[in-house]
């Protein structure tokens, strides 16, 4: 070839190169970074808002159905939307930008024009590679919005559950509440129930501020449930963690109070029983309260014994089963509410040590009512004469167990607790006094006020003063048939803290028993269907889309106003 034309045409060629990346170069360089920043950041986002914005449990990054309830979105879930959208971009990008190159030098490297169009080439290839830069810099931005996002709504979400439980546990404080099972072979003191979703009937038994959400833990059903007693939990159906039974509505969110009948077999435990919920009824009547048996079974075994001392026959005796509570749940005007816990066991469980410590409920009352037969004290049984030892036998059965020995073996079962078995009120009823104020020895009783002494002259001398020792308040009332319902209801009132300021008088027996409502409206199914994820998840997902969407424009932003600096027009 002509010496002339080569030089010519590496003139050509020169002049080319110099204009290319003189003026093509920069400019091809600038936009393609530009562009293929763009198309990335695009293709992440529009991979964000598939991830993100779905609500219901399958998509790009599925939320797994619990097996109880949901975890908190920033907990574990939201990592999982930000690795899921990372490993389904980062992956397409590379892929795209390798195809671009490849053809790009296919195209503009692949005859002799390539000689001349190099700068274009590189232009276009370095910006594809260049743009790796700030799609990195944009996807540690995005990890940096996640993180803080996540250690924002942590930091609240940590200070709700604070605070939330600092004001249970205030409330708890306060309220002095108990939470205990009255079921047989349990009666395990309760430090948190299980409780049942409305919804799917699922059993949560942590079912308080933490992972699951601070006000509310979602449910595998969708239904939300408050996680605090003062939040409504207390309107939830609850269990016990120790044994599954049934406990009763508004547990956790007023005190249940153990109230154990002592006394020996044929004392006439379930008489007064029966004789203090009907006066503890027209107490609260009076005074324009409320009172519901927790139990169908109990309310009715109530009634069958109001209509038996209405045809003037006997209750039939108790069965030799542990007992499971007769519970009452009283509310009077004011602050006067309980849950009554009435253990009524029959009275040969307490005829021997082990029968005695089988009855656990005993570890957690502070009150107890002993109630004395008196026909059953061995020195009033042996000044009786044969006619009134006759006419008490027709009348009414007793039993041959003392009851001081009665009395000695609760006591001694009661100090193996840590509080060595102190309680704040002891009860002691004397029964049968209508019959015993047919006797000699019975006859000069002159009723409450003198009870005391005349047990001592009896030959409860030595358990009268074992309970002033153990016992911070001590009272003694005589019960019969006749007793008046204004006396058993101040006296029950009394044991059980439930006073009813202004209510001194009984106006008159209720013809109607207590009945099972409720005294706490169940709490509502509410929330979304199973097929949704929860609300937090939503929100949380959006915040972090809205945050996504700030970052994207304002990167786009910065890389067209660099990139139009770089420009040489």
């Amino acid at each position: 070839m002509n010496p002339v034309i080569v030089v010519l045409l590496i003139v050509v060629w020169a002049a080319a190169m110099w204009l290319g990346f003189m003026y093509v170069f920069p400019v091809l360089f600038a936009g393609t970074i530009v562009a293929a920043g763009a198309a990335a950041l695009g293709l992440y986002y529009l991979h964000a808002c598939r991830t993100l914005a779905p609500s219901t449990l399958d998509g790009p990054s599925p939320v797994a159905e619990p097996t109880i309830s949901y975890r908190h979105y920033l907990l574990g879930q939201v990592w999982r939307d930000w690795w899921t959208i990372s490993r389904t971009v980062v992956p397409q990008v590379y892929r795209t930008a390798r195809g671009v190159v490849v053809k790009l030098t296919r195209v503009l490297l692949g005859g002799f024009w390539g000689f001349f169009l190099f700068p274009v080439w590189l232009g276009l290839c370095a910006g594809i590679v260049a743009a790796a830069v700030p799609a990195t810099v944009f996807v540690l931005a995005l990890t940096v919005l996640y993180g803080v996002a996540a250690a924002i709504g942590l930091a609240v979400w940590l200070a709700c559950v604070l605070v939330l439980a600092a004001v249970e546990r205030l409330f708890m404080m306060y309220g002095r509440i108990l939470q205990t099972c009255p079921h047989p072979f349990c009666y395990e003191r309760i430090g948190l129930p299980e409780y049942e979703c409305p919804g799917c009937g699922a059993r949560h038994p942590r079912l308080t501020p933490g992972s699951g959400g601070a006000f509310r833990h979602v449910c595998r059903c969708g239904a939300r449930l408050p996680t605090t007693v003062p939040l409504g939990r207390f309107r939830l159906a609850a269990y016990c963690p120790h044994c599954g039974g049934r406990l009763p509505d508004r547990i956790g969110r007023v005190r249940v109070e153990p109230l154990p009948f002592v006394g020996g077999p044929a004392a006439g435990k379930t008489t007064f029983m029966v004789l203090g919920i009907r006066a503890l009824h027209a107490r609260v009547r009076a005074v324009e309260g409320r009172l519901a048996f927790v139990e169908r079974r109990h309310a009715q075994a109530y009634a069958g014994a109001i209509r038996e001392f209405q045809r003037g026959g006997r209750l039939a005796k108790t069965g030799p089963e542990l007992p499971l509570a007769t519970m009452v749940d009283v509310e009077l005007p004011g602050r006067a509410r309980r849950i009554l816990y009435l253990f009524d066991p029959a009275g040969e469980h307490y005829t021997g040590a082990t029968e005695v410590e089988s009855l656990r409920y005993l570890d957690h009352g502070e009150a107890l009512l002993f109630v004395v037969d008196p026909f059953a004290l061995p020195q009033l049984r042996r000044a009786l004469t044969g006619d009134e030892r006759r006419f008490v036998e027709r009348s009414a059965g007793s039993s041959e167990e003392d009851p001081a020995d009665t009395l000695q073996r609760v006591l001694n079962e009661l100090r193996s607790r840590p509080d060595q078995g102190r309680q704040k009120r002891v009860a002691v009823i004397v029964t049968k006094t209508d019959l015993l104020a047919r006797t000699e020895i019975g006859r000069g009783l002159a009723g409450d006020a003198d009870l005391r002494e005349w047990l001592g002259r009896v030959g409860l001398g030595n358990t009268v003063r074992t309970l002033d020792q153990v016992a911070g308040q001590v009272r003694y009332f005589a019960s019969g048939l006749g007793s008046e319902p204004a006396d058993v209801a101040e006296l029950l009132g009394w044991v059980t803290g439930l006073t009813a300021n202004g209510a001194g008088t009984v106006a008159e027996v209720p013809p109607d028993p207590p009945g099972t409502a409720p005294l706490r409206a169940p709490w509502p199914v509410r929330g979304r269907d199973s097929s949704r994820v929860p609300v937090g998840y939503t929100v949380g997902r959006w915040a972090v889309l809205s945050g996504l969407s700030v970052l994207t424009a304002a990167t786009l932003t910065g890389a067209v106003v660099a990139a139009a600096q770089r420009f040489p027009f």
